[in-house]
Protein backbone atom coordinates (compact mmCIF):
# COMPACT_ATOMS: atom_id res chain seq x y z
CA UNK A 1 0.00 0.00 0.00
CA UNK A 2 1.46 3.35 -1.03
CA UNK A 3 0.91 6.54 0.92
CA UNK A 4 2.22 9.81 -0.42
CA UNK A 5 5.22 11.18 1.46
CA UNK A 6 4.82 14.40 3.40
CA UNK A 7 5.93 17.70 1.90
CA UNK A 8 4.63 19.90 4.73
CA UNK A 9 6.74 22.57 6.45
CA UNK A 10 8.50 21.83 9.72
CA UNK A 11 8.74 25.42 11.01
CA UNK A 12 5.60 25.06 13.11
CA UNK A 13 5.69 26.67 16.59
CA UNK A 14 6.57 24.34 19.44
CA UNK A 15 3.31 25.13 21.23
CA UNK A 16 1.29 24.02 18.22
CA UNK A 17 3.30 20.84 17.67
CA UNK A 18 2.99 19.96 21.36
CA UNK A 19 -0.79 20.43 21.22
CA UNK A 20 -1.02 18.12 18.19
CA UNK A 21 1.16 15.55 19.94
CA UNK A 22 -0.92 15.69 23.11
CA UNK A 23 -4.26 15.45 21.28
CA UNK A 24 -3.19 12.51 19.12
CA UNK A 25 -1.64 10.70 22.06
CA UNK A 26 -4.83 11.20 24.07
CA UNK A 27 -6.81 9.44 21.34
CA UNK A 28 -4.24 6.63 21.08
CA UNK A 29 -4.14 5.93 24.82
CA UNK A 30 -7.91 6.23 25.17
CA UNK A 31 -8.50 3.75 22.37
CA UNK A 32 -5.98 1.33 23.81
CA UNK A 33 -7.83 1.46 27.13
CA UNK A 34 -11.20 1.05 25.37
CA UNK A 35 -9.82 -2.06 23.71
CA UNK A 36 -8.73 -3.43 27.09
CA UNK A 37 -12.17 -2.82 28.60
CA UNK A 38 -13.78 -4.53 25.61
CA UNK A 39 -11.57 -7.57 26.21
CA UNK A 40 -12.69 -7.59 29.83
CA UNK A 41 -16.34 -7.66 28.77
CA UNK A 42 -17.05 -4.14 30.04
CA UNK A 43 -17.85 -2.71 26.59
CA UNK A 44 -20.81 -4.37 24.93
CA UNK A 45 -21.80 -4.44 21.28
CA UNK A 46 -19.38 -3.20 18.65
CA UNK A 47 -16.22 -1.20 19.26
CA UNK A 48 -14.32 0.36 16.34
CA UNK A 49 -10.94 1.78 17.34
CA UNK A 50 -9.30 4.84 15.75
CA UNK A 51 -5.70 3.79 16.36
CA UNK A 52 -3.51 4.94 13.46
CA UNK A 53 -5.93 7.57 12.14
CA UNK A 54 -5.38 10.20 14.84
CA UNK A 55 -3.84 12.83 12.56
CA UNK A 56 -7.02 13.12 10.49
CA UNK A 57 -9.38 14.47 13.10
CA UNK A 58 -6.74 16.37 15.11
CA UNK A 59 -5.58 18.20 11.97
CA UNK A 60 -9.09 19.11 10.90
CA UNK A 61 -10.28 20.14 14.36
CA UNK A 62 -7.38 22.60 14.38
CA UNK A 63 -9.10 24.41 11.50
CA UNK A 64 -12.52 24.64 13.19
CA UNK A 65 -14.08 27.48 15.15
CA UNK A 66 -16.95 27.65 17.65
CA UNK A 67 -20.20 26.84 15.89
CA UNK A 68 -18.70 24.48 13.33
CA UNK A 69 -20.30 21.05 13.33
CA UNK A 70 -19.06 17.52 12.88
CA UNK A 71 -20.76 14.21 12.15
CA UNK A 72 -19.16 10.84 11.51
CA UNK A 73 -19.58 7.09 11.34
CA UNK A 74 -19.16 4.43 14.03
CA UNK A 75 -15.35 4.88 14.29
CA UNK A 76 -16.02 7.95 16.35
CA UNK A 77 -14.20 8.02 19.70
CA UNK A 78 -11.30 10.01 18.27
CA UNK A 79 -13.65 12.63 16.89
CA UNK A 80 -15.31 13.02 20.28
CA UNK A 81 -12.05 13.59 22.09
CA UNK A 82 -10.65 15.90 19.42
CA UNK A 83 -13.63 18.26 19.64
CA UNK A 84 -13.31 18.51 23.41
CA UNK A 85 -15.79 16.01 24.77
CA UNK A 86 -15.09 14.74 28.29
CA UNK A 87 -13.12 11.44 28.31
CA UNK A 88 -14.96 10.37 31.47
CA UNK A 89 -18.36 10.65 29.85
CA UNK A 90 -17.18 9.08 26.58
CA UNK A 91 -15.79 6.05 28.41
CA UNK A 92 -18.92 5.81 30.55
CA UNK A 93 -21.04 5.68 27.41
CA UNK A 94 -18.83 2.97 25.92
CA UNK A 95 -19.48 0.86 28.99
CA UNK A 96 -23.23 1.56 28.96
CA UNK A 97 -23.31 3.62 32.14
CA UNK A 98 -25.67 6.42 33.17
CA UNK A 99 -22.78 8.89 33.32
CA UNK A 100 -22.25 8.62 29.58
CA UNK A 101 -23.16 11.20 26.97
CA UNK A 102 -26.29 9.30 25.94
CA UNK A 103 -27.09 8.06 29.42
CA UNK A 104 -25.64 4.64 28.68
CA UNK A 105 -28.18 3.93 25.93
CA UNK A 106 -26.11 4.78 22.88
CA UNK A 107 -22.84 2.97 23.39
CA UNK A 108 -19.85 3.25 21.10
CA UNK A 109 -21.68 4.13 17.91
CA UNK A 110 -24.48 6.40 19.08
CA UNK A 111 -23.50 9.27 21.31
CA UNK A 112 -23.54 12.99 20.68
CA UNK A 113 -22.92 16.34 22.32
CA UNK A 114 -24.99 19.37 21.45
CA UNK A 115 -22.59 21.60 23.41
CA UNK A 116 -19.63 20.46 21.29
CA UNK A 117 -21.67 20.40 18.06
CA UNK A 118 -20.94 16.69 17.66
CA UNK A 119 -23.89 14.97 15.97
CA UNK A 120 -22.81 11.31 16.12
CA UNK A 121 -21.71 8.45 15.79
CA UNK A 122 -23.87 6.60 13.18
CA UNK A 123 -24.05 2.85 12.81
CA UNK A 124 -25.50 2.67 9.29
CA UNK A 125 -22.80 3.00 6.63
CA UNK A 126 -23.00 6.39 4.95
CA UNK A 127 -26.20 7.44 6.75
CA UNK A 128 -24.49 10.44 8.32
CA UNK A 129 -23.51 12.06 5.01
CA UNK A 130 -26.93 13.50 4.06
CA UNK A 131 -27.48 14.51 7.68
CA UNK A 132 -24.21 16.43 7.49
CA UNK A 133 -25.50 18.28 4.45
CA UNK A 134 -28.65 19.07 6.42
CA UNK A 135 -26.59 20.60 9.22
CA UNK A 136 -24.79 22.74 6.66
CA UNK A 137 -28.12 23.73 5.09
CA UNK A 138 -29.29 25.00 8.49
CA UNK A 139 -26.22 27.22 8.83
CA UNK A 140 -26.64 28.62 5.34
CA UNK A 141 -30.30 29.31 6.08
CA UNK A 142 -29.30 31.19 9.24
CA UNK A 143 -26.75 33.23 7.28
CA UNK A 144 -23.66 32.46 9.38
CA UNK A 145 -20.26 31.26 8.20
CA UNK A 146 -20.18 27.96 10.09
CA UNK A 147 -18.88 24.82 8.38
CA UNK A 148 -19.90 21.17 8.81
CA UNK A 149 -17.35 18.35 8.64
CA UNK A 150 -19.08 15.21 7.33
CA UNK A 151 -16.74 12.25 7.82
CA UNK A 152 -17.13 8.87 6.12
CA UNK A 153 -14.89 6.03 5.00
CA UNK A 154 -13.74 4.55 1.72
CA UNK A 155 -16.39 1.84 2.03
CA UNK A 156 -19.18 4.40 2.42
CA UNK A 157 -17.80 6.27 -0.60
CA UNK A 158 -19.47 3.65 -2.78
CA UNK A 159 -22.93 4.26 -1.32
CA UNK A 160 -25.60 5.96 -3.40
CA UNK A 161 -26.73 8.46 -0.77
CA UNK A 162 -23.26 10.00 -0.82
CA UNK A 163 -23.68 11.04 -4.45
CA UNK A 164 -27.24 12.22 -3.98
CA UNK A 165 -25.84 14.41 -1.22
CA UNK A 166 -22.99 15.68 -3.42
CA UNK A 167 -25.55 16.78 -5.98
CA UNK A 168 -27.74 18.65 -3.48
CA UNK A 169 -24.78 20.17 -1.65
CA UNK A 170 -23.36 21.79 -4.76
CA UNK A 171 -26.76 22.83 -6.12
CA UNK A 172 -27.34 24.76 -2.90
CA UNK A 173 -23.70 25.81 -2.28
CA UNK A 174 -23.73 24.22 1.16
CA UNK A 175 -20.79 24.87 3.52
CA UNK A 176 -19.94 21.22 4.06
CA UNK A 177 -16.56 19.51 3.89
CA UNK A 178 -16.90 15.87 2.88
CA UNK A 179 -14.00 14.08 4.58
CA UNK A 180 -13.27 10.62 3.17
CA UNK A 181 -11.19 8.84 5.79
CA UNK A 182 -9.66 6.36 3.38
CA UNK A 183 -8.00 3.76 5.60
CA UNK A 184 -7.55 1.49 2.58
CA UNK A 185 -9.69 -1.48 3.65
CA UNK A 186 -13.25 -0.36 4.48
CA UNK A 187 -14.66 -3.30 6.45
CA UNK A 188 -12.14 -5.76 5.05
CA UNK A 189 -11.86 -5.24 1.29
CA UNK A 190 -9.04 -3.16 -0.15
CA UNK A 191 -9.84 -0.09 -2.23
CA UNK A 192 -8.11 -1.67 -5.22
CA UNK A 193 -10.70 -4.48 -5.15
CA UNK A 194 -13.77 -2.36 -4.39
CA UNK A 195 -13.25 0.74 -6.56
CA UNK A 196 -12.34 0.75 -10.26
CA UNK A 197 -11.05 4.30 -9.94
CA UNK A 198 -9.20 4.40 -6.60
CA UNK A 199 -9.02 8.22 -6.43
CA UNK A 200 -12.24 8.72 -4.50
CA UNK A 201 -12.22 12.50 -4.19
CA UNK A 202 -12.22 12.91 -7.98
CA UNK A 203 -15.75 11.49 -8.14
CA UNK A 204 -16.94 14.88 -6.91
CA UNK A 205 -15.98 16.40 -10.27
CA UNK A 206 -19.18 14.96 -11.78
CA UNK A 207 -21.08 17.31 -9.45
CA UNK A 208 -18.73 20.27 -9.83
CA UNK A 209 -17.22 19.84 -6.35
CA UNK A 210 -13.57 20.72 -5.81
CA UNK A 211 -11.30 18.63 -3.63
CA UNK A 212 -7.93 17.00 -3.14
CA UNK A 213 -6.06 14.03 -1.70
CA UNK A 214 -4.24 14.49 1.59
CA UNK A 215 -1.57 12.55 3.48
CA UNK A 216 -3.59 11.48 6.52
CA UNK A 217 -0.56 10.22 8.42
CA UNK A 218 0.79 13.77 8.68
CA UNK A 219 -1.18 16.13 10.92
CA UNK A 220 0.49 19.17 9.34
CA UNK A 221 -0.58 18.13 5.86
CA UNK A 222 -4.14 17.58 7.10
CA UNK A 223 -4.18 20.97 8.81
CA UNK A 224 -2.96 22.74 5.65
CA UNK A 225 -5.56 21.05 3.45
CA UNK A 226 -8.23 21.67 6.07
CA UNK A 227 -7.47 25.39 6.13
CA UNK A 228 -7.94 25.53 2.37
CA UNK A 229 -11.23 23.62 2.49
CA UNK A 230 -12.60 25.67 5.38
CA UNK A 231 -11.75 28.96 3.64
CA UNK A 232 -13.53 27.71 0.52
CA UNK A 233 -16.70 26.91 2.47
CA UNK A 234 -16.71 30.03 4.64
CA UNK A 235 -16.42 32.16 1.50
CA UNK A 236 -19.73 30.75 0.26
CA UNK A 237 -18.20 28.72 -2.57
CA UNK A 238 -20.06 25.52 -1.72
CA UNK A 239 -18.83 22.08 -0.62
CA UNK A 240 -15.33 20.64 -0.72
CA UNK A 241 -14.00 17.06 -0.66
CA UNK A 242 -10.92 15.93 1.25
CA UNK A 243 -9.81 12.36 0.66
CA UNK A 244 -7.51 11.76 3.59
CA UNK A 245 -5.30 8.73 2.99
CA UNK A 246 -4.82 7.09 6.36
CA UNK A 247 -4.45 3.63 7.89
CA UNK A 248 -5.99 1.81 10.84
CA UNK A 249 -3.70 -0.49 12.78
CA UNK A 250 -6.45 -2.63 14.31
CA UNK A 251 -9.21 -4.58 12.62
CA UNK A 252 -12.42 -3.03 11.38
CA UNK A 253 -13.87 -3.67 14.84
CA UNK A 254 -12.63 -5.51 17.91
CA UNK A 255 -14.12 -8.72 16.53
CA UNK A 256 -12.19 -8.52 13.24
CA UNK A 257 -9.01 -10.67 13.01
CA UNK A 258 -7.93 -8.61 9.95
CA UNK A 259 -6.59 -11.60 8.00
CA UNK A 260 -6.94 -9.68 4.72
CA UNK A 261 -3.55 -8.01 5.26
CA UNK A 262 -0.18 -9.15 6.56
CA UNK A 263 1.38 -8.34 9.90
CA UNK A 264 4.41 -7.10 7.99
CA UNK A 265 2.30 -4.50 6.20
CA UNK A 266 0.86 -3.17 9.45
CA UNK A 267 4.26 -3.13 11.14
CA UNK A 268 5.79 -1.25 8.23
CA UNK A 269 3.17 1.48 8.57
CA UNK A 270 3.67 1.64 12.33
CA UNK A 271 7.44 1.92 12.06
CA UNK A 272 7.67 4.25 9.07
CA UNK A 273 4.50 6.33 8.92
CA UNK A 274 3.04 6.61 12.42
CA UNK A 275 1.40 10.06 12.81
CA UNK A 276 2.34 10.46 16.47
CA UNK A 277 5.96 9.45 15.92
CA UNK A 278 6.14 12.00 13.08
CA UNK A 279 5.29 14.88 15.44
CA UNK A 280 7.48 13.38 18.15
CA UNK A 281 10.43 13.50 15.73
CA UNK A 282 9.67 17.13 14.88
CA UNK A 283 9.59 18.06 18.57
CA UNK A 284 12.83 16.26 19.38
CA UNK A 285 14.61 17.21 16.16
CA UNK A 286 13.74 20.87 16.56
CA UNK A 287 14.78 20.77 20.22
CA UNK A 288 11.27 21.87 21.20
CA UNK A 289 11.03 19.10 23.78
CA UNK A 290 13.18 16.48 25.46
CA UNK A 291 12.52 12.78 25.90
CA UNK A 292 11.67 13.52 29.53
CA UNK A 293 9.13 16.16 28.46
CA UNK A 294 7.35 13.73 26.19
CA UNK A 295 7.38 11.00 28.81
CA UNK A 296 5.75 13.43 31.23
CA UNK A 297 3.01 14.17 28.70
CA UNK A 298 2.41 10.46 28.18
CA UNK A 299 2.25 9.87 31.94
CA UNK A 300 -0.26 12.70 32.35
CA UNK A 301 -2.46 11.38 29.56
CA UNK A 302 -2.37 7.83 30.89
CA UNK A 303 -3.56 9.22 34.20
CA UNK A 304 -6.51 10.95 32.53
CA UNK A 305 -7.42 7.79 30.60
CA UNK A 306 -7.13 5.56 33.67
CA UNK A 307 -9.36 7.99 35.55
CA UNK A 308 -11.93 7.80 32.76
CA UNK A 309 -12.00 4.02 33.04
CA UNK A 310 -12.45 4.27 36.80
CA UNK A 311 -15.24 6.82 36.35
CA UNK A 312 -16.97 4.44 33.95
CA UNK A 313 -16.71 1.52 36.36
CA UNK A 314 -18.12 3.58 39.23
CA UNK A 315 -20.96 5.11 37.23
CA UNK A 316 -24.24 3.23 37.73
CA UNK A 317 -26.11 1.45 34.98
CA UNK A 318 -29.14 3.31 33.59
CA UNK A 319 -32.42 2.92 35.43
CA UNK A 320 -34.96 0.79 33.59
CA UNK A 321 -37.28 3.80 33.42
CA UNK A 322 -34.76 5.49 31.12
CA UNK A 323 -36.01 3.24 28.32
CA UNK A 324 -38.99 5.58 27.97
CA UNK A 325 -36.97 8.79 27.75
CA UNK A 326 -35.33 10.55 24.76
CA UNK A 327 -37.93 9.14 22.38
CA UNK A 328 -39.48 12.42 21.28
CA UNK A 329 -38.30 16.00 21.50
CA UNK A 330 -40.39 18.92 22.63
CA UNK A 331 -40.68 21.69 20.07
CA UNK A 332 -38.90 24.90 21.02
CA UNK A 333 -40.65 28.23 20.64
Amino acid sequence: MAVRKSTTPTDVPAKVLTAYYRDMLMIRRFEEKAGQLYGMGLVGGFCHLYIGQEAVVVGLEATAKEGDKRITSYRDHGHMLACGMDPNRVMAELTGRAGGYSGGKGGSMHMFSKDKHFYGGHGIVGAQVPIGAGLAFADKYKGNDNVTFAYFGDGAANRGQVYETYNMANLWDLPVIFVIENNQYAMGTSVSRSAHAPSLWERGAAYGIKGEEVDGMDVLAVKAAGDKAVAHCRAGKGPYILEVKTYRYRGHSMSDPAKYRTREEVQKMRSERDPIDHVRDLLLGGKHASEEDLKAIDKEIKGIVNASAEFARESPEPDAAALWTDITAEAQA
